[in-house]
């Protein structure tokens, strides 16, 4: 089937003033009731109260009580209730149908629910139940992902289920599996405040998490150094100590570098390293190669840097590593995360206040979305489906049998090569925006039209679900209530402000509707998320990802709680109701289940791995005829694939459209000024934007954000190269040329004002 065309215009043109429905009728806009929950946007999950009056969101006011940002919000934090009232927003279910001025119809509730379970169950009966694929999202509460996941296991029986933190948090998170033996942020960001370094890799942390950026400023204030590694200036590296202006896709290489001088200056903690690590000897001997001028040479930073970065890192009493996807989202991701990891073990400065190490995470709940089962190799509790033990367990809390689980499936992006292949004739996807956030995007949209059958759940048409049979209308975040585990590992709630508008459904409610049409009920009878978070507690006892121990109460008496929080103590197994949880992971003398006293690391012998972390060059590096690294990335304003942020006026009018950023040494070269047309091209297609001259980035560089569709969307270029442990697409590099274009492209002529 082919995808129903649109013109991002189409929506843009809606944009404006954005008024509520009782502000466009002229009546009262004070509030009946203050609700307080959290930003449905990135992964800090900041409290905010939402004004309501009727079934409305009409504003919001800060809550000052919250820990973490304490009233602070971001532009899209301030603006994110305008969503609300979108005129796009899905009122009830669509059947496409050509002939429609639109390419859908729309369809009764019920009726959309038997025709999906009908497609579904003709599909299975003639290929099996490998032929039904599903795809989930990281911003989806911590409830529905757990319900997803079983929805897949127990009810469709297809192993074909992964989700979209695979294009976020999954490097970090194998990394930290690797050498930590748990995936988690070790210490609350209050810890930041008074320690003596802060190194930032890879994040642009004032546009991409900008709370993040007030912990930082308070640190400096109290006489921290900051250290920022990045190709482009961002502008927490403007007022920083220290800028490393690596080159795209050679981060493996400077850790390498940095703890090279480290173990050569002696700036290293050996009584640590001797009694709670292994593996260092074989990470000292892989360093030895990166000297000071080799590693200035493979990562372009200039060898005083590198010198000075590891006397700062070195000598430090205290300190703070911080990294996000710029170092994450490459072929070789994981190995760029495990360097940090090295940097941090070697110092010694781990398990104790105001030294901590952390992935900055992108999504709303990329934490928890990870943890409870529908990341293709996982079951709920962070435990592995390949394990006998871990799935006899899972079974038994589901009332199934253990054989009637299927094995591991593949990737989000290995899901469409099967598609692609024939293999998997039948997609669902919720809160997934595919065609606009996966790399060489075009192959995406072609591996859409193939399917034979394929269900959205969204609220809004997005742009993948363009290219639906049937598109089933779902829930705003504020529409429901459930738990999300945001960036420093605690789990927050959701409190549920508003109904669902029109013939709209809460998602757990359409999974479970889906369940009963296919006369697969069983263990989808839940009447509430809280009944679903029970049993996720109990699924997730014993555990790494414990949350067996975390109530809505507790939730909501601490302001949140830090997993793992147990339900019994797991030295001595006695019932322990009031664990507040763990702030602060591997203190000294901590417990927990997996070292049983043996030290603070998640192995049986309580102790952490170094890891070699090897430097490859990146696939699809720069050459003769591609001579540019292009890398891409997030503004302010704007969020992922955009189907949310680019339908609030405000957030449009900030940045309306993307830009190339590129230095004016390269752009004098090209013969480009600001605000030219400049066409980008790789290996996979070319586009055409406005150039934007600055002297933030790296000459060798350009940058594009990513947050667009159609002949706007960065990831037409973006080479679909995985980590071959993660399998996160390799976003951040990837080898172009740019020109100045010759005109302008055709999309810009209907982007002139309307008279």
């Amino acid at each position: 089937m082919a995808t129903i065309p649109v013109d991002d215009l189409e929506i843009t043109r809606q944009f404006g003033p954005h008024l509520s429905a009782s502000t466009r009728a002229g009546t009262s806009t004070e509030p009946d009731r203050l609700v307080k929950t959290h930003c449905c946007f990135c992964g800090q999950q900041c409290g905010i109260q939402l004004k309501v009056r009727g079934n409305e969101v009409i504003g919001f006011e800060p809550w000052e009580e919250f820990p973490f940002n304490r009233g602070m919000l971001c532009p899209k934090g301030v603006k994110r209730y305008l969503q609300g009232s979108h005129p796009d927003r899905l009122l009830t279910a669509v059947r496409r149908d050509p002939s429609q001025p639109a390419g859908f119809r729309p369809m009764p509730y019920d009726e959309a629910i038997a025709f999906a379970a009908g497609e579904i169950r003709r599909l299975q009966e003639a290929h099996g139940n490998a032929a039904i694929g599903v795809l989930g999202g990281a911003s989806l509460t911590t409830e529905k992902t757990y319900l997803l996941g079983k929805f897949a296991r127990v009810c469709l029986k297809t192993p074909y289920i992964d989700y979209n933190g695979r294009l976020c948090m999954v490097s970090a998170g194998a990394a930290n599996k690797k050498a930590f033996g748990i995936d988690r942020t070790t210490n609350p960001w209050s810890d930041m405040v008074g320690t003596e370094v802060i190194w930032i890799a890879g994040s642009n942390v004032a546009e991409c998490s900008p709370i993040t950026t007030n912990y930082v400023w308070q640190a400096r204030e109290q006489g921290a150094k900051i250290i920022v590694q990045d190709p482009r200036i961002t502008p927490i590296a403007r007022t920083c100590d220290l800028f490393l202006p690596v080159r795209p896709g050679r981060d493996a290489a400077l850790f390498a570098g940095v703890l090279h001088l480290m173990i050569e200056n002696g700036w290293i903690d050996r009584e640590f390293i001797a009694a709670h690590t292994v593996g260092f000897e074989q990470v000292a001997e892989y360093c030895r190669a990166f000297t000071p001028a080799r590693t200035a040479e493979v990562t372009g930073v200039p060898e005083r840097s590198i010198r000075k970065a590891a006397e700062l890192w070195g000598t430090a009493r205290s300190s703070f590593l911080l990294h996000a996807r710029g170092i994450e989202h490459h072929s070789n991701g994981v190995q760029n995360a495990l360097g940090t990891i090295n940097l941090v073990l070697a110092s010694g400065r781990i398990g104790r206040p105001k030294s901590g190490y952390g992935t900055i995470v992108g999504q709303a709940n990329g934490q928890g979305g990870r943890e409870h089962g529908q990341k293709c190799d996982q079951l709920p509790g962070w435990r592995d489906i390949s394990n006998p033990e871990h799935r006899r367990h899972i079974a038994s809390v589901w009332g199934v049998d253990e054989r009637d689980i299927p094995g591991p499936g593949v990737d989000a992006y290995e899901m469409f090569r099967k598609i692609d292949a024939g293999e998997i004739k039948g997609l669902i996807s919720i809160c997934f925006n595919p065609k606009i956030s996966l790399p060489d995007n075009e192959f995406v949209a072609r591996a859409l039209d193939k399917l034979e059958f394929y269900v959205a759940i969204d609220f809004f048409l997005n742009d993948t679900a363009r290219h639906a049979d049937l598109v089933l209308p779902g829930s705003l975040q504020e529409e429901d209530e459930g738990t999300v585990t945001q960036v420093e590992g605690r789990v927050i709630k959701i409190n549920k402000a508003v109904d669902c508008p029109g013939e709209a459904r809460r998602d757990w409610v359409i999974l479970q509707d889906l369940a009963r049409a296919l006369g697969r009920p069983h263990g989808f009878t839940f009447s509430s998320p809280r009944e679903v978070f029970d049993e996720l507690r109990v699924a997730s006892k014993g555990g790494v990802a414990d949350y067996s121990g975390i109530t809505y109460e507790k939730i909501e008496r601490q302001m949140g709680v830090f997993w793992p929080c147990y339900a019994e103590d797991p030295e001595t197994g006695r019932p322990t109701p009031d664990h507040p949880g763990t702030p602060r992971l591997f203190e000294r003398g901590s417990y927990n289940p997996v070292a049983r006293g043996a030290g603070p690391f998640y192995f049986p012998d309580g102790k952490a791995r170094f890891n070699v972390a090897e430097y490859r060059t990146p696939v699809d590096d720069v050459s003769e005829e591609f001579p540019l690294f292009l890398t891409t990335g997030r503004v302010v304003s704007q969020f992922l694939s955009g189907a949310q942020t680019r339908r609030i006026g405000p957030l449009v009018r900030q940045y309306p459209e993307p830009r190339i950023e590129i230095h004016p040494r390269l752009a004098d070269k090209l013969g480009i000024a600001d605000g030219d047309w400049a066409t980008c091209e790789t290996r996979r297609g070319a586009i055409t934007l406005r150039a934007m001259v600055v002297t933030t980035i790296r000459p060798d560089t350009i940058f594009i954000p990513y947050h667009w569709a159609g002949p706007k969307s960065a990831n037409r270029l973006t080479v679909a190269a995985q980590d071959p442990i993660s399998k996160i697409p390799q976003y951040k590099v990837c080898a172009c040329r740019v020109r100045r274009a010759e005109g302008a492209p055709d999309y810009a002529a209907r982007l002139e004002p309307q008279q």
